[in-house]
């Protein structure tokens, strides 16, 4: 990315923090795969502080939406402790397959590690050994054969909210690892917005990302 292009993506900036807009599709951090990262590009972030921000916590490569950065080790240290105690509120939107009649709702399911795919865990509803996961369900708009909702994570587990919605039967648009349906689109999974008690004498900061174009499609189209 060019200095502009990884700079447009900003959508909160302060003396500690930066919110980025993550795009569908790009890795966050370098791993094995042949994308580009978005770190890689953090350096032209820096604003005039002495060293680059870091990533405060993780979105899946195909997950758009809010990503935090921290822009120095004393935010990086605050960010942590409050994503560890999951004091930080976070709400994604997916479309999902199916008609959802419930409103809202708790999914209350452990999660353990599946397989190994590469270098990479996949994640699975296991009663037995798996970890404490919770998600909070809400409708926003149903269609004929999906519904589009906002998923809250309680508990941080990996791949949390596709696992969870696969095991309610109804798993998100593009999810070609916990969908099953081997459809050629985008994952529809979005980290709309954050609540984050930053700074403990003041109102939370409350941030919101827009959503992708591939989403604003989809709904679109099916409205």
């Amino acid at each position: 990315m060019t200095p502009e292009d990884i700079q447009s993506l900003i959508i909160y900036r302060n003396a500690m923090i930066l919110v980025l807009n993550k795009p569908s599709g790009i890795p966050v951090h370098q791993g094995s795969g042949k994308f580009r990262s978005l770190d890689h590009d953090f350096k032209h972030l820096q604003f005039g502080l002495p060293r680059q921000p870091e990533l405060a916590h993780r979105l899946d490569k195909d997950t758009s939406g809010c990503l935090v950065l921290g822009r120095h080790p004393e935010a990086l240290r605050r960010l942590g402790k409050m994503f560890e105690g999951n004091l930080i509120e976070k709400t994604y939107h997916a479309l999902v397959h199916g008609v959802i009649e419930q409103e809202e709702g708790d999914i209350d399911l452990p999660i353990g590690k599946q397989s190994q795919h590469s270098t990479r865990w996949w994640s699975k509803v296991d009663h037995e050994n798996g970890k404490p996961a919770l998600t909070h369900f809400r409708v926003l708009q149903r269609f004929e054969q999906y519904t589009y909702v906002a998923l809250s994570p309680k508990t941080g587990r990996t791949h949390q909210l596709r696992v969870h919605m696969q095991a309610l039967g109804h798993p998100i648009v593009g999810d070609k690892i916990y969908g099953g349906d081997g459809e050629d689109k985008k994952l529809h999974l979005h980290a709309h917005s954050l609540t984050i008690p930053l700074y403990p004498k003041k109102d939370p900061l409350f941030i919101e990302a827009t959503l992708p174009e591939h989403i604003i499609m989809s709904l679109e189209t099916l409205s």
